[in-house]
């Protein structure tokens, strides 16, 4: 028994992965596809990524293809997308040709969804996003500047991260910074200052990821970070923002150490996973938490496409695929 048991665990199953499980109902629809105004093409090429993330990406690299895409992804059933984009050398994604159609396809859809990742913004950057309707901004919060210079290449300060929370929680959207773990070639560094920061400054929700080895080049290898090192992070976070939403999201190393890594977030008492691994539904039983299943982004923690929340000992209803896509 534990606080942790009160906590309900949301289940994040966004369609722009491939996800598979014998434990929850997938989606077969594209109901939230991740959607790159630069394509594959990112000018920082940070240690860690080689901008591999954008390329499963739907592309729509001009103005009018994001529209044209973006009708024909509500045509088809979408509820929202992830939009996101390389980088150019300032660590800024520019998204400013694009507002005028968001702002037209808010205005005509409403109700459909875009969280985006904004990287660096400031004061202005930041109103201009809200104002086009953007429902959620994300970015990835850094706290050590050997990581910005090193593994990003980046002529920027810690505080120009610390900033650009400033800025974004002066706007209507919803903040959700995510904090790379191990992002420093593999090992912890900056994590706890940019903990600090979402402690100082408030967020409506803090994602936690984990840098993925296999991405970066042989020349600037990473190790992967420790399970139990990261799992002692998901601790002190849960710990840090006892009130806010924190949730562990798509991003981190396959295999035997996702699972690890997915049941340290239940028992640290994560608030969500994103795509979770095979047998967290029946630990989460374990442990007496409640699930609610949703295919949104995780950073979209109050959206429900599927209905229905459950109690752990109606773990035959995901099983018999009961609870059915809205």
């Amino acid at each position: 028994s534990g606080w942790q048991e009160q906590r309900t665990l949301r289940l994040h199953v966004p369609t722009f992965k491939h996800y598979e499980s014998d434990e929850l109902p997938t989606c077969g629809r594209q109901l939230w596809p991740a959607v790159s105004i630069t394509g594959a093409e990112c000018k920082l090429q940070c240690d860690h990524c080689q901008a591999s993330i954008l390329e499963p990406m739907l592309p729509a690299t001009s103005p009018d293809s994001f529209i044209r895409l973006c009708e024909e992804l509500i045509v088809n059933g979408a509820q929202g997308i992830l939009l996101s984009g390389g980088s150019n050398h300032q660590n800024e994604v520019e998204y400013t040709p694009y507002l005028p159609q968001i702002e037209k396809l808010k205005t005509k859809y409403p109700e459909f969804q875009i969280a985006i990742h904004t990287a660096l913004v400031d004061d202005v950057m930041a109103l201009r996003l809200d104002s086009s309707g953007i429902d959620v901004a994300m970015f990835d919060l850094i706290g050590a500047q050997d990581t910005i210079t090193q593994v990003y290449h980046l002529k920027r300060q810690v505080d120009d991260f610390e900033n650009t929370l400033l800025s974004l929680r002066k706007t209507s959207m919803k903040v959700v910074p995510h904090i790379v773990i191990g992002l420093h070639y593999g090992n912890l560094l900056g994590e706890w200052n940019a903990l600090e920061m979402v402690a100082r400054h408030g967020a409506d929700a803090l994602i936690l990821v984990v840098v993925m080895p296999q991405y970066a080049r042989p020349s600037r290898p990473f190790i992967t970070p420790a399970p139990e090192q990261v799992g002692q992070f998901f601790l002190d976070a849960r710990q840090r923002l006892p009130h806010m939403p924190v949730m562990l999201g798509c991003a981190r190393p396959p295999g035997y150490d996702k699972v690890i890594l997915d049941s340290y977030a239940v028992m640290a008492g994560l608030d969500g996973i994103a795509h979770p691994s095979e047998g967290i539904v029946a630990l989460a039983e374990k442990l007496n938490r409640y699930i609610d299943v949703s295919a949104s982004c995780c950073s979209i923690n109050d959206v429900d496409i599927i209905s229905g929340h459950y109690q752990p000992d109606d773990r035959h209803i995901i099983n018999e695929q009961r609870i059915k896509w809205k």
